[in-house]
């Protein structure tokens, strides 16, 4: 069977990761988390305190320093799913918090940031076999993609889902925070000069509002089967 390359997009906290990697672990593909690059090049800047106070961004010394972020992934058989690793550090929890959500939209406007991630990510997808999720996916990182998908919920469950894994995370969450940041980021993905979100004309719509993880897993493997049949 011919190894296909799957594209999920859709608007932040939707669950599309979720299901992303469930699918690649049944169908024993490889799954990338593009979201989490973009977190690891926040969490790079505000590390490297290239943030003003008004979340402005030091562009020229972030575009100056893009050649000493190298992010992987590696898979974690203790949850079955894969981390996220800068410059060799495991940073899956860093890149969760809300600092990092509160900034990374700006980032992932940035053309120099979105080039170098999408020559990573179409390097890692050039073989097929591959279930990547994004916001550009589909659009521009794979417009051939075989399969794509966007996800979307509305902002409440979307901001409900977020705080939940917050805290069961232990992490703190303030839910008119959590909501108010999912407002704020629907509005600058969909804005953006270079990628914004959008559906591919090709792709499937999936509104996960009031499904289970399982519905929308037992929904996303049949359009996965037909895509292969």
């Amino acid at each position: 069977m011919k190894k296909i390359t799957i594209a999920i997009d859709g608007h932040s906290s939707c669950g599309k990761s979720t299901m992303a990697k469930d699918l690649a672990k049944k169908v024993g593909y490889v799954y990338v988390d593009t979201g989490a690059m973009y977190r690891a090049v926040t969490l790079f800047a505000l590390r490297h305190n290239l943030f003003g106070k008004d979340k402005s961004i030091r562009e020229d010394e972030l575009k100056n320093m893009m050649k000493d972020i190298n992010i992987t992934f590696k898979f974690n058989e203790q949850t079955g799913r894969p981390d996220t690793y800068l410059n060799g550090e495991i940073v899956e929890k860093e890149i969760r918090s809300m600092e990092v959500s509160n900034h990374v939209s700006p980032i992932a406007t940035l053309p120099f940031v979105r080039e170098e991630m999408v020559r990573q990510q179409q390097a890692m997808g050039k073989e097929g076999g591959i279930v990547m999720d994004g916001r550009d996916i589909g659009t521009v990182v794979f417009p051939n993609a075989e399969l794509k998908i966007f996800v979307t919920a509305s902002a409440e469950v979307r901001a409900q889902r977020r705080f939940d894994e917050l805290k069961a995370k232990g992490m703190e969450a303030d839910y008119a925070d959590i909501l108010k940041n999912v407002q704020e980021r629907d509005y600058i993905d969909s804005h953006r000069a270079v990628a914004p979100l959008r559906p591919a004309e090709d792709a499937l719509m999936l509104d996960n509002s009031d499904m289970t993880i399982e519905e929308q897993n037992r929904w996303l493997m049949e359009r996965f089967t037909a895509a292969t049949a």
